[in-house]
């Protein structure tokens, strides 16, 4: 994951705080959606961690040929992970 807890747990503070002062949600129970929010972002950063994952192993899969028509892995890694995520409704 690109961020640690402390930085997921702070970013779903500073989303919940400038929601709330831009009056765009009313709040009964702070913790709890909080709790919750912190918990959507996780998964969201897990869903692409396994993404990555499927497309390094997808790749491995084929590197003779990526190397024998020298293509770049990088570019195809953007754009199998881009296709991916696509069609499974995943937010990059």
């Amino acid at each position: 994951m690109r961020l640690n807890k402390n930085q997921i747990d702070h970013l779903g503070f500073l989303i919940l705080r400038n929601l709330q002062k831009e009056g765009k949600v009313l709040i009964d129970e702070r913790t709890a959606l909080l709790d919750e929010m912190i918990s959507l972002i996780t998964d969201e950063f897990q869903k692409e961690d396994q993404l990555d994952q499927e497309v390094r192993e997808l790749l491995s899969k084929h590197m003779e040929k990526i190397r024998r028509e020298n293509l770049e892995y990088q570019t195809m890694f953007r754009m199998i992970k881009t296709k991916l995520a696509k069609e499974r409704n995943i937010v990059l």
